[in-house]
């Protein structure tokens, strides 16, 4: 008994999940941190970044840290309140852009013939299309405003993710147990929750953390385009707004104007990146054994 315990071991230890690495830990506490200043930065901001706080292109001092813009705005409380648009346009749009690929994927994956190919070729047909310029038609068709920006990347960036659920919904659908729970008379809606979802949890987590990033990066460059709602104080805003000033980089203006936001924007996409690439080492043991 011991021996077959020894020998049983080592493949019992491979099938656990690894321990976070470090790039999880990293871009979880700056995840974390920012949403920490999102949902305190009523209390943080020392003005109302709507609000004439000050002189036109204050420079940075004890009353406006990182000075003011041209209108006379605080810059560092327009940087606190963007941490919020940013988390909210990256959770509402990869809730968006899974809750449709898994939608598409598993109903095609699952149903299979006619309703597969269909499903697919719309697929093919999403990802052939260049999305820059879809991007644009349709933040200038939908108007701006934060609804439509998670509206339009949701419904670009979904062929993706279902391309992926489906591929292992059909693996599922040779499994044992998969065709058991059928032949004993479960009904679809019945192998789908209990089956075929719990299974894909893992592709589910993962796409939400890598749709995330992706739609913090898309909702900044249609803001630094002006395709985004200019009433929402985001970081693409403020460096579109930056950058309009004429001579900015001749000046040390983009210290304490453009370099901020563009930090805090770069900051979060490494974030979401790094805490990506952590689940997925953390869900595929086969990642960490290589």
């Amino acid at each position: 008994m011991s021996a077959l315990s020894r020998f049983a071991r080592p493949a019992v230890r491979r099938t656990w999940p690894a321990l976070p690495g470090l790039e999880m830990t990293l871009g979880l506490a700056v995840l974390g941190l920012f949403l920490l200043v999102a949902l305190a930065a009523p209390l943080l901001a020392p003005y109302d970044p709507h609000a004439f706080a000050g002189q036109s292109l204050e420079r940075p001092s004890s009353a406006h840290l990182l000075g003011t813009n041209d209108a006379g705005q605080d810059i560092l409380s327009e940087l606190l309140y963007g941490a919020r648009v940013s988390l909210a346009v990256g959770l509402g749009a990869a809730l968006g852009t899974v809750a449709l690929g898994l939608l598409v994927g598993a109903v095609a994956g699952y149903l299979g013939g006619a309703v597969d190919t269909v499903l697919m070729r719309l697929v093919d047909v999403m990802l052939i299309l260049p999305r820059l310029p879809l991007l644009i038609l349709l933040a200038a068709f939908l108007g701006s405003g934060l609804p439509q920006t998670v509206v339009i990347i949701s419904l670009l960036f979904w062929p993706a993710t279902a391309r992926v659920i489906r591929a292992q919904v059909q693996s599922l659908q040779s499994r044992g147990y998969v065709r058991m729970a059928r032949h004993f008379g479960g009904g679809t809606g019945y192998v789908l929750r209990r089956h075929v979802l719990p299974a894909i949890a893992p592709l589910i987590a993962f796409g939400l953390v890598a749709a995330a990033g992706r739609a913090v990066a898309m909702e900044a460059g249609l803001a630094f385009l002006g395709l985004g709602d200019p009433t929402a104080k985001s970081w693409g805003l403020m460096m579109r707004y930056a950058l309009d000033l004429p001579g900015l980089l001749l000046t040390d203006r983009w210290l304490w104007w453009l370099l901020p936001p563009g930090l805090c924007l770069t900051l979060l996409i490494l974030a979401l990146t790094y805490a990506g690439m952590g689940l997925e080492r953390r869900l595929d043991p086969r990642l960490v054994r290589r």
